[in-house]
């Protein structure tokens, strides 16, 4: 499986351009991706700089060809006059799709410090190398520090969940009815961007050693100690001095050992983050880390 996430500042660059176009083909040309993970991807929001308030999942959608896509709103509001506005997070996929969730994440009051509702789509797909694999993507709070806390919390609830129905699954049913089972899998990848760095005790919460449900940062994996590259205000530092690392991709105990390659684009300005590339492969057969 070749998995790209990418934080598209709403498909801004810093040039202060719109376009999904360069970001789809900014994608392209970091991998053959068979999973597009997209955050702060926005419908009707004309204030936005640069954006012209148009419907970007429709536009990605039409972008990509034999892909399936799927939007997951975290803020899902109405102006004073009527008008529908939504802010969230892409999964597109050319791989078969078994199951589609969407997770609000806690919005713990945190009074007079900015902040908005966050969320985590997981859609659950059929690779035909790896089996079925929960694809999870999300965007965590960047102000408040304790929101953060919370959702990476959950986030790690999520996936246990996710795990002891694998390992128990409910009764079997074959009835046709939203009683059907479902596809239980421990395989997961989770990626985004998470606002905090390695060394915050945000990432300490996902990464338990130890824990049979455990997060490993796929950087670590293949890289043990040395340091990933930034991610974020290489090129924009409105909201900083200097470069960080804050988009990661964690896979799940039984895909650590499939991680073969992972690459990290720091040329494009198409957005104020840079793209981040993993391939997973079940054996050394496939490619590896060059």
């Amino acid at each position: 499986m070749k998995l790209v996430t990418w934080n598209t500042q709403w498909c801004c660059g810093v040039d202060g351009v719109v376009s999904p176009e360069r970001i789809v083909q900014g994608a392209r040309q970091l991998a053959d991706f068979d999973v597009l993970c997209l955050q702060e991807i926005s419908v009707n929001y004309p204030q936005l700089a640069g954006n012209p308030g148009h419907d970007q999942p429709a536009l990605l959608a039409a972008l990509l060809p034999g892909f399936q896509l799927f939007f997951g709103a975290a803020v899902d509001e109405w102006t004073a006059d009527g008008e529908r506005r939504r802010f969230g997070n892409v999964i597109a996929t050319r791989l078969p799709v078994a199951q589609l969730q969407h997770h609000l994440l806690p919005y713990r009051a945190d009074v007079g410090v900015r902040s908005m509702p966050r969320m985590c789509t997981t859609l659950t797909v059929r690779d035909p190398a790896l089996g079925p694999v929960r694809v999870m993507t999300t965007h965590l709070e960047y102000y408040s520090k304790a929101q953060r806390m919370a959702q990476a919390q959950a986030l790690r609830a999520l996936h246990e969940e996710a795990c002891a129905h694998a390992v128990a699954p409910p009764e079997r049913s074959d009835d046709g009815s939203p009683f059907q089972s479902k596809e239980h899998t421990e395989h997961a990848i989770l990626c985004g961007d998470f606002n905090f760095e390695a060394h915050e005790p945000e990432h300490a919460v996902l990464a338990v050693p130890g824990s049979p449900a455990r997060f490993w940062n796929a950087w670590k994996v293949l890289h043990g100690p040395a340091p990933q590259p930034p991610t974020f205000r290489l090129y924009d530092r409105r909201y900083g001095p200097e470069p960080v690392t804050c988009d990661f991709v964690f896979v799940s105990n039984g895909l650590k050992d499939k991680v073969r390659s992972m690459r990290i684009d720091g040329d494009t300005q198409a957005s104020d983050h840079q793209p981040v590339a993993v391939e997973l492969w079940p054996d050394l057969s496939g490619p590896a880390e060059t």
